[in-house]
């Protein structure tokens, strides 16, 4: 217990720091849904699903090499001097690749050459964010959690307050929020540097650009599988049919409005992502550091069920109060949680919440994948997970629309874990207790989408939640009590 309770100890510094600073980024979700229409704020999520693809391509799985690698403290110098040139070269040329095929690639963000600025903006963006990544990696792993969190929540303040500044002060468009970001992430970067600039007295090591290039490739396909999972939904759904879009959320909605409204209720499921993503900040350096040792299965076999718990609680009370919760007024904003015109896509949150808690799966599972270097399976299960995203997207989107595409990213991210999970066992024989934990998801999944059922049985609405609570809770605590042991 005393080494779950490290794990704990990390996580909770991360979560602290990701907490607060998802919650000021959040403050952007009510101001933005509320200065810009549905089709506009459909340019943004269309941006930043870009981002998040491209992402994957510029860091090329360096991030995770370097975790793998400069735990060696000895040859730690030449490995972050190394990567970090490899990173500056190669992502100065996808910028410039990019930047000559702007013409072609603006159409598929809804840009014209009027609001081309906000493209290169973007590329400014990937460039920064690209160069931080093996600094921040370097933090996280001497466990400089604290400074880590007070970057990361310097990024966001930043990014928060110039982007009211730009768009009330000075009554720009949507521009000020890549504007916004590519300075946060500019001063992030610059701040990073100086307080890893002694690393970069090391010397670049072909040998170790090599070694690192072969551990990460494989998290270049496995990445944009992730990302394609991730963002596809909302560029397939800006190219449905709009008499489909007007068929399924009245007249006058066109794709953009889908796009801006499915980008907007997306937002409710960061209450699962920020519990996978602090506990990911953790639970990599954590396992690499006590790989060698003997108990180390049944560890991150306790660990996996602790994390059930906690998503498992998380869960019931998103996936049951979500109307309550986007309805919540900021009160310096004057704004709901998100704007009311948003509000025909909550049906999405429950699949997203279920689809995050099986990300938070697969992450548990790529324990054994790093310690025995398997890493190259990794890319085959998320392009399996990535070609069920695009197929069941196609299939679902015409019929059901966002509701489609949640259930697309549900059905992709269960079958990721699943497979994973498989293999991990093959790999290193962790008791994960996978079944009971798999029926502890899917009993929490049927209370969850039974509750109009139950409603009409107890005539409301309040009643039926508490019930689904209270039996949720009492599931969560027989499947602790059941499966934890700590002799």
């Amino acid at each position: 217990m005393k080494k779950l309770r490290e794990l704990f100890s990390d996580t909770l510094i991360y979560g602290i720091s990701s907490v607060l600073a998802r919650f000021i980024n959040y403050l952007l979700v009510p101001f933005h849904t509320d200065v810009f229409n549905p089709a506009k704020y459909g340019i943004i999520g269309l941006i930043y699903a870009a981002i998040a693809f491209l992402n994957v391509v510029f860091t090329f799985g360096m991030e995770s090499a370097y975790l793998r690698y400069a735990e060696n403290r000895k040859e730690a110098a030449n490995i972050f001097k190394t990567l970090q040139l490899g990173l500056l070269g190669f992502a100065s040329l996808l910028c410039g690749i990019l930047w000559l095929a702007m013409p072609s690639l603006l159409p598929l963000f809804n840009l014209g050459p009027e609001t081309s600025g906000i493209f290169l903006l973007m590329l400014g963006i990937l460039w920064f964010d690209t160069l931080s990544i093996v600094p921040m990696a370097e933090l996280r792993l001497v466990r400089r959690s604290v400074l880590f969190a007070v970057l990361k929540t310097t990024h966001v303040i930043v990014n928060l307050v110039l982007n009211f500044y730009l768009i009330l002060a000075l009554n720009f468009g949507i521009e000020a929020v890549f504007i916004a970001n590519l300075a946060a992430s500019m001063l992030m970067t610059i701040i990073v540097w100086a307080f890893t600039a002694d690393l970069m007295r090391g010397k670049w090591n072909s040998i170790w650009m090599k070694r690192a290039f072969e551990f990460g490739w494989p998290f270049v396909p496995s990445g944009i599988g992730y990302a394609i999972n991730e963002m596809l939904d909302r560029f397939l759904l800006n190219n449905m049919d709009p008499a489909n879009a007007e068929r399924l959320y009245g007249m006058d909605t066109t794709p953009e409005d889908v796009v801006g409204i499915y980008n907007a209720c997306y937002k409710m499921a960061v209450f699962m992502l920020l519990l996978v993503q602090m506990y990911r900040m953790a639970w990599q350096p954590f396992f690499m550091r006590h790989a060698s040792d003997k108990e180390s299965p049944k560890l991150f076999g306790q660990a996996f069920i602790w994390f059930n718990g906690f998503s498992a609680i998380l869960f019931l009370v998103v996936a049951l109060f979500k109307e309550q919760i986007v309805a919540i007024n900021i009160p310096v904003l004057n704004a709901t949680l998100i704007g009311s015109n948003f509000w025909a896509g909550l049906d999405i949150v429950p699949y997203l919440l279920l689809a995050y808690w099986f990300h938070g799966w697969y992450i548990n599972f790529s324990s054994g994948i790093f310690i025995k270097e398997k890493t190259r399976v990794l890319y085959k299960i998320t392009l399996m997970g990535a070609g069920i995203t695009i197929i069941a997207n196609l299939i679902l989107i015409p019929f059901f629309g966002m509701i489609g595409s949640a259930a697309a990213t549900l059905l992709s991210y269960s079958a990721m874990a699943v497979t994973l999970g498989i293999y991990s066992k093959k790999v290193m024989d962790v008791p994960y207790q996978l079944p009971a934990s798999f029926g502890l998801m899917a009993i929490l999944a049927v209370l969850v989408f039974g509750e109009p059922y139950l409603q009409l049985w107890l005539d409301g609405v309040m009643p039926g939640r508490a019930l689904i609570l209270g039996s949720g809770i009492a599931v969560t605590a027989i499947y602790l009590w059941r499966y934890l042991r700590f002799d």
